[in-house]
């Protein structure tokens, strides 16, 4: 049998964490309860510490899987909502329709009174206003390209 003092104490326990001060005073108390009861106690109070500890060490994984399921959830609703397109075929059909038939009376105005500059500034401008709605219909449509191989992990 040891003597009392040479049981270990939460001061001489390099591993345990100083973070949780309710399950140090348990195991304070878990420790004199030993010192006061003696050995034949031991593992009914060991058992009953390492309840203690299981229960913290569920609850604790508990939240965690929780808090990474909220965050998948979250990642999932926000990647659906934005993979939707912002407006119907109908809406792309018509613009398309628009920026045709508008080209017309533009190349004749700007044809007509600067000659071949105008022309020139009339469908700049037609293809910007086009390449501005396909951007904003397609926002990763002009965006940078990933390399095929960025995410491999194959060493060449």
């Amino acid at each position: 049998m040891r003597p009392a003092s040479a049981l270990p104490t939460v001061k001489r326990m390099s591993g345990m964490d100083a973070r949780d001060a309710e399950l140090k005073k348990e195991l304070n108390a878990t420790l004199q309860a030993r010192r006061e009861l003696g050995e034949e106690y031991e593992s009914a109070l060991v058992d009953s510490f390492l309840e203690k500890v299981d229960q913290r060490i569920d609850g604790a994984v508990e939240r965690r899987v929780r808090r990474q399921v909220a965050e998948q959830q979250m990642v999932v609703a926000r990647d659906s909502r934005s993979s939707q397109p912002t407006d119907s075929w109908g809406e792309r059909f018509g613009f398309g329709i628009v920026s045709l038939v508008l080209a017309v009376p533009l190349s004749a105005i700007g044809g007509g009174v600067a000659g071949l500059p105008g022309l020139l500034v009339a469908w700049a401008g037609i293809v910007g206003v086009n390449v501005f709605q396909a951007a904003r219909v397609n926002p990763g449509l002009f965006g940078r390209r990933r390399k095929p191989n960025q995410d491999s992990d194959w060493e060449d």
